[in-house]
C-alpha cells in the first residue's frame, strides 16, 4: 500500500504546478496588455466577457468527455498528461507577442491566446478537481490534503504574483513566462504519473451529456456553492489585477514594491491554511466555511483606507488570513457536492460537476468585465497612456470597493446551503 503522506504529497504538490501559469496570466495580463503595450480598458473588459461565455460553453464538455474516458492509464491521466504541455504552450506565447503587433492586431492576439490559455487550463483543473474525492474520502483526510495543497498553491502564487514584478524587471514577461511555464508543466506531469486514481471498468456506467446537465440544473447546491465561489472568485481576481495599479496610481511608490503587498498576502495565507484546516477539523464544515467568507469581507474595509506601504501591509495581511480561510473551505463544499450526486445517481460524475463548478467560478468573468467597464465609466480610466483625472480612486475601487461587494454576496449565498455531516474530527482519518 502506498504511504498516505506521500500519496497527499503527490496529489497535492499539482496544484503548484496548475498555479504558477494560471495566475501569472490572470493578474498580469491587464497590466501587461493594458498599461503596457496600449490596450485600453474596455477592450480589455471586452475580452474577458467574450471569454466568460466561451468559458460556460467548455468546462461542462471537458468534465464530460474526462467522466466518459476509459484507458488502461485511468480516465484523468490522459488528459493531465496532454493538456500540460499545450497550455504551457499558450501561455509562453501570450506573453511574446511579436513586436509589430499594434492596435486592432495586438487585441485579436491577445484575445486569442489568453482564451486559448484559458481554456487549457479548464482541462488541467476539471481532471485535477475530479481526482480530489475520488483520492481523498472523509472530511479529515480531505481537509488535511486540501491544506498541502493550498499550501502549494500559495508558495506558486508568491512565485508567480509576488516576486513576478522583480522577475520580469530582470528578464521581461516573455522569459518570465518560458520560466514559469516549464516550472509548472514539469509539476502538472509528476502530479499526474505519480496520483493513483481509483479504477474504472468497462462495465461501469458512462454518464451520458444531457441527463447530466439535467441533474446539475436542478441541484440546488450546486448552484449554490457555485454562486457563492463565482462571487468570491471575482473578488479574489480583481485583488490580484488591481493591486500593481493601487502601487502605481493610489500608493505613488515603485512598482517593485507591490511585491511586498503580494507577499504579504500570501505569506500570512499559507500560515492561515493550517488553522482553518484544524477548525474544520474540530468544527463542522459550514459553520466555518461562512466565517472564512465573512472574515475576508471584512478585511477589504483598512484596506480601503491605506495609503501608505506601511497601512497597506496591515490591509493585505488581514486580505491573506480571510483568502487563507476561504481557498481551505471552498473545495471541501464541492467535494461535499460531487458526494452527494454519487450517492444520489449511482454515478461517478466528479468531472463534469467538477469542470461545471469550474464554470460557476468562472463566471467571475462577468463581474471583473464590470468592474473594468466601471471603472472606465466612473472614473474615466482608459490606459497607462489616458488614465483618466483619478486614477488613484479607480485603483482603489478595483481593489476594494468591488470585491468587498462580491464578499458580501459570496457570505449570503453561504446561508442557503447546508449538508448532513458530522464533526470532522469524529470521521476516519487516513493511517499515518
Amino acid at each position: 500500500m502506498a504511504n498516505p503522506k506521500m500519496k497527499s504529497f503527490n496529489y497535492a504538490v499539482g496544484m503548484f504546478g496548475t498555479s504558477i501559469p494560471i495566475n501569472m496570466l490572470k493578474t498580469y495580463a491587464a497590466i501587461y496588455y493594458v498599461d503596457s503595450l496600449g490596450m485600453t480598458t474596455p477592450q480589455f473588459a471586452l475580452m474577458l466577457l467574450i471569454y466568460t461565455f466561451i468559458d460556460a460553453i467548455d468546462n461542462p464538455v471537458y468534465g464530460f468527455l474526462s467522466d466518459r474516458t476509459r484507458s488502461r492509464w485511468g480516465r484523468r491521466r490522459p488528459w493531465l498528461v496532454i493538456g500540460a504541455p499545450m497550455l504551457i504552450l499558450a501561455f509562453i506565447i501570450f506573453y511574446n507577442p511579436p513586436a509589430f503587433l499594434a492596435g486592432q492586431s495586438l487585441v485579436a492576439y491577445c484575445m486569442f491566446f489568453y482564451m486559448l490559455t484559458g481554456t487549457l487550463d479548464s482541462v488541467i483543473n476539471a481532471n485535477y478537481g475530479a481526482l480530489f474525492p475520488e483520492l481523498f474520502k472523509t472530511d479529515g483526510e480531505r481537509a488535511k490534503t486540501n491544506a498541502m495543497r493550498q499550501a502549494f498553491q500559495l508558495v506558486a502564487m508568491i512565485i508567480s504574483i509576488a516576486l513576478t514584478p522583480m522577475v520580469t524587471k530582470a528578464l521581461g514577461y516573455g522569459m518570465t513566462a518560458i520560466v514559469y511555464g516549464v516550472l509548472g508543466g514539469a509539476v502538472i506531469l509528476y502530479m499526474a504519473l505519480t496520483s493513483r486514481e481509483v479504477p474504472v471498468t468497462e462495465e461501469e456506467i458512462k454518464p451520458q451529456l444531457w441527463q447530466s446537465l439535467k441533474d446539475l440544473f436542478v441541484n440546488k447546491k450546486f448552484w449554490i456553492s457555485g454562486m457563492a465561489n463565482a462571487f468570491y472568485s471575482a473578488a479574489m481576481s480583481l485583488v490580484m489585477s488591481a493591486l500593481p495599479f493601487f502601487v502605481k496610481y493610489t500608493l505613488n511608490i515603485p512598482s517593485s514594491q507591490s511585491t511586498i503587498l503580494f507577499a504579504s498576502v500570501l505569506i500570512i495565507a499559507i500560515a492561515g491554511v493550517s488553522v482553518w484546516a484544524w477548525l474544520v477539523r474540530k468544527y463542522t464544515l459550514i459553520p466555518v466555511w461562512r466565517a472564512a467568507l465573512a472574515t475576508l469581507a471584512v478585511a477589504f474595509i483598512p484596506l480601503y483606507f491605506a495609503n501608505s506601504l506601511v497601512t497597506a501591509i496591515v490591509g493585505s495581511v488581514l486580505v491573506g488570513f480571510g483568502f487563507s480561510g476561504v481557498i481551505t473551505t471552498m473545495d471541501l463544499i464541492g467535494a461535499k457536492v460531487m458526494d452527494e450526486d454519487t450517492a444520489q445517481h449511482n454515478q461517478r460524475r466528479e468531472g463534469i460537476i467538477s469542470n461545471a463548478l469550474g464554470f460557476m467560478n468562472r463566471l467571475n468573468g462577468l463581474f471583473t468585465s464590470a468592474a473594468f467597464s466601471l471603472v472606465f465609466v466612473l472614473y474615466k480610466f482608459e490606459s497607462g497612456n489616458n488614465p483618466g483625472p483619478e486614477p488613484q480612486n479607480a485603483a482603489r475601487f478595483l481593489l476594494t470597493i468591488f470585491p468587498f461587494v462580491m464578499m458580501l454576496i459570496s457570505f449570503a449565498f453561504s446561508f442557503f446551503i447546508h449538508f448532513d455531516q458530522k464533526p470532522a474530527a469524529a470521521e476516519a482519518l487516513p493511517a499515518e
